[in-house]
């Protein structure tokens, strides 16, 4: 699955894609929290953003529940029954019908009462349900783990990692928009340029990076074969030309026969221009093994 995508800064506003605020929950009027990073020297990445629907505050108590139901009437009913007489608040959740099987799952994001607690309510739901209580009589097993949302937002001051500048107030989703005016003393003029959105979506966490200035953004489509080492030639030229992968996304065409893959690099440190890259590009796969077509080639301006 694709959890990334690029936009363009307009004023101190930058648009989320449709599908991403779908899948993370993020709806107009919707209230946001706010963290700055900074990134360290090396590399093509300058500031962060991230995003969570939830408080910092309450990151330690923030913990992932699966729970598989039966498919029948009231079985939601029941389990959401379950953890509301533990005082556990449900947050963000998705439930699904299970592929080839007659279960629901239903994925959620909730609020205990104090770290530590999934075990006791897994000791309470093991005791129920050995006894055939009826109060979980639909449930079929319970899934409890820590979110670690705070491992997101460690300051890496002593490891080489990004470094916290500071958090910022609640904002407001507005017109499908994040606006980061707050953050404007530290990120300067941010008007036009080009922003790095990805999605956690077991943790329901959004990052907003930015760019340094040297970096130069190029977008690459390749179709490539689809057989070991494939994909291993074609980063192998990218590689030899200096050239930084901000990410890669693949995706079959024809089973063990062609994929494509899409190429987001930076090539600032490079020594060639964009159109450089992209004449050479056909030349020196023409020397792989197999059957390899540029198939798009576009600079992030």
């Amino acid at each position: 699955m694709k959890v990334w995508e690029f936009a363009k800064v307009k004023g101190s506003r930058i648009k989320v894609d449709n599908w991403m605020s779908d899948t993370m929950g993020l709806v107009d009027g919707g209230c946001v929290y706010s963290t700055l990073f900074k990134h360290p020297d090396q590399g093509p990445k300058d500031y962060e953003i991230i995003l969570s629907m939830f408080p910092q505050e309450n990151y330690r108590t923030l913990t992932h529940i699966t729970m598989y139901l039966d498919d029948v009437p009231g079985s939601s009913a029941q389990a959401a029954r379950f953890l509301a007489e533990k005082e556990i608040n449900i947050l963000n959740s998705v439930s699904l019908n299970g592929i080839s099987d007659t279960v629901i799952v239903w994925k959620m994001m909730a609020d205990l009462n104090f770290a530590g607690e999934g075990d006791m309510i897994l000791e309470t739901f093991e005791s129920l349900k050995n006894k055939g209580d009826p109060s979980v009589s639909k449930i079929r097993r319970i899934d409890i783990k820590p979110a670690e949302i705070g491992r997101l937002l460690k300051s890496g001051q002593n490891s080489g990692g990004k470094q916290e500048i500071r958090r910022g107030y609640p904002s407001t989703i507005e017109d499908g928009c994040f606006d980061v005016s707050e953050y404007a003393d530290v990120l300067g003029d941010v008007d036009g340029k080009n922003a790095l959105i990805t999605i956690d979506a077991d943790s329901w966490i959004m990052s907003i990076t930015f760019f340094k200035p040297d970096t130069r953004l190029v977008k690459a489509g390749i179709s490539i074969p689809d057989c070991p080492g494939g994909i291993t030639q074609m980063l192998g030229i990218i590689a030899g030309w200096n050239v930084n992968l901000i990410s890669v996304f693949s995706k079959i065409k024809v089973c063990y026969q062609s994929m494509y893959l899409e190429l987001f690099m930076d090539i600032g440190k490079s020594g060639k221009s964009a159109d450089d890259i992209r004449k050479a590009l056909p030349e020196a796969m023409s020397e792989l093994n197999g059957v390899y077509a540029l198939e798009e080639f576009t600079e992030l301006n």
